[in-house]
């Protein structure tokens, strides 16, 4: 290996120790889904069955926390704050950043929705590392640093009115710690919400045990165990985080309406009992092979939705960095590849599904070089700060523009996703014009049964709908990890294609290649950063990424 390469990977090894996450029971391998490849190689229904198996452990968690003292002070801090002319924010990163955009765009939908509780959609923010630009395209090695999320905090002028909920799956998240530091130092009420041992954290992590020894934080810990794929907290740990922290503002709003508060363990129990069903499991089994062969034979996905669309966007998002799939492409980008799945409401122009989505202006970095000299940003970032800006966000083209894009192979898909039988009759008729312009189409039905794939549930009267964008979650997290199985792009229960985007990926690509290729950690890491190195060398912007892990293994194997 060459002398930078073999530099790199022992300063990773050396200097980057914060980042060596094994111990974490969020990065080990669960031992419920340990034969999670085989289970999908012998029928699909079986694969689906098993990914499911691990929610209930989400489950069991969450009758414990809703009935603990820090949930109620979660709620009640929350519903003061609003009352006080306080705003409540979340913040996140990946998974969680995208979870944070989805609550504040829950609760504006609830308020605008509903005369009495209109003065109040303006009360609840989120921030996302990287901004809202992230939510469609994850922004590389953001989460590395806590002076970015601080500057997020000073930008959304946090103040000793509001309250802040960062979550981080880990709890370890530089990031979105910065935001809990700083809105800390600015006399903030502050809630840190996370999906390992507190202890586990504290002792083995100086940030991590900074922000939960700190009195002044209220720790709600959502461990429920390791994720159904090895290190994918978009799964069970976002789900236990939804449903958490949706629960809470959903029992703000009931409030606040002066309606009765749901049992949520009680709802979320009926839902799992729902998808688990055999009606269900043929449903998502059955769509899974269906997308599966649109891969295989080179087409492409582009999902058709309304009001669930930034659900989706969270699912199909995510896929790139997890599975190493192309991520999305802008409008003006006619050389990277086409991402395998994309999304698009039919009904609006771009501009205005971002204006229904959010209800609220685009909350995008406009940061100058200045800005990330200033917080010391890498030398790769200072010299060519990323294009994240709301201007490069609206070039992602998720209206009705340009579907032929979508329809270049020939044998392209469109799906459409709705949420019960009447979700929403424009988006049906639109998706009835265009699917003639498409090989194949199909349309799946989440709580409905006028779909080609129908997962049959019903769903309590929330104000905030918080059982509808679980159950579309849940679903969707079934449905991208299984395409993955069926396609073999999961070794057990390993994502094999992982991306190494950021310090934690580079220490998860390690630890997969060690335990795979039979090696020591040390030996991995000079592996892994030869490969990526060797790939940086021959990458032609036109073809899809190759993952550094499966770069490795190939060559073990003497492919």
């Amino acid at each position: 290996m060459s002398e930078t390469s073999r530099k790199a990977a022992f300063d990773f090894m050396e200097n980057e120790k914060q980042f060596h996450l094994g111990f974490l029971p969020t990065e080990q391998s669960n031992p419920m889904t340990k034969h999670l490849d085989a289970e999908f190689a012998a029928a699909t229904t079986r694969g689906v069955s098993n990914l499911q198996s691990v929610d209930r452990k989400v489950l069991e968690m969450a009758q414990k926390v809703f009935a603990s003292k820090e949930f109620a002070k979660l709620v009640d801090d929350a519903l003061a704050t609003i009352k006080n002319g306080g705003k409540i924010v979340f913040s996140g990163c990946g998974a969680t950043g995208r979870l944070s955009i989805l609550l504040e765009c829950m609760w504006r939908n609830a308020c605008v929705s509903n005369a009495a509780l209109a003065k109040y959609a303006n009360c609840v923010f989120s921030i996302m590392t990287g901004g809202d630009y992230a939510l469609v395209r994850s922004v590389e090695f953001f989460e590395d640093y806590q002076s970015f999320g601080r500057r997020q905090a000073t930008e959304l002028d946090i103040n000793s009115n509001d309250m802040i909920v960062a979550i981080t799956e880990g709890g370890e998240t530089s990031s979105v710690l910065g935001t809990l530091f700083e809105a800390l130092d600015r006399g903030a009420k502050a809630f840190l919400m996370f999906n390992n041992p507190a202890d586990l954290l504290a002792e083995h992590l100086e940030r991590s045990r900074k922000a939960i020894r700190d009195e002044r934080v209220c720790v709600l810990d959502l461990f429920c165990g390791p994720m159904a794929l090895a290190g994918s907290t978009r799964m069970q740990a976002t789900t236990s985080e939804q449903l958490v922290a949706g629960a809470a503002i959903e029992c703000v709003l009931h409030t606040l309406a002066g309606l009765p508060r749901l049992d949520y363990a009680k709802e979320f129990e009926f839902l799992l009992d729902q998808l688990e069903s055999s009606q269900s499991v043929s449903a998502i089994a059955g769509y899974i092979d269906f997308e599966a062969a649109v891969y295989r034979d080179k087409g492409y996905i582009t999902y058709l939705a309304n009001d669930y669309l930034l659900d989706i966007f969270t699912d199909t998002t995510e896929r790139s960095p997890t599975f190493m799939l192309p991520p999305f492409r802008k409008c003006d980008d006619s050389v990277s590849p086409r991402p395998w799945a994309f999304v698009k409401n039919p009904t609006l122009s771009t501009t205005a599904v971002w204006e229904k989505g959010m209800n609220r202006p685009l909350r995008c970095l406009e940061w100058s070089i200045e800005d990330y000299q200033a917080m010391g940003a890498p030398e790769s970032v200072k010299n060519n700060p990323p294009a994240i800006k709301a201007t490069e966000l609206l070039k992602f083209e998720v209206g009705f523009e340009n579907i032929a894009d979508r329809t270049p192979s020939g044998k392209d898909a469109a799906v459409l996703v709705t949420l019960g039988s009447a979700d929403n009759a424009s988006v049906n008729g639109k998706y009835n014009e265009l699917k003639a312009g498409f090989a194949k189409s199909c349309h799946i039905a989440v709580g409905g049964n006028d779909g080609d794939y129908n997962v049959q549930c019903t769903f309590p009267a929330g104000l905030l709908h918080l059982m509808e964008h679980m159950a579309v979650k849940l679903v969707l997290n079934t449905v991208s990890t299984g395409v993955m199985a069926v396609l073999g792009r999961i070794t057990g229960n390993w994502m094999s294609y992982v991306d190494v985007s950021n310090k934690k990926l580079i220490d998860r690509a390690t630890r997969l290649i060690s335990e795979i290729g039979e090696m020591s950690y040390e030996d991995a890491c000079c592996k892994l950063f030869e490969a990526v190195e060797n790939m940086q060398k021959n990458a032609d912007a036109s073809q899809e990424r190759q993952s550094a892990v499966q770069y490795v293994l190939n060559e073990l194997k003497g492919k």
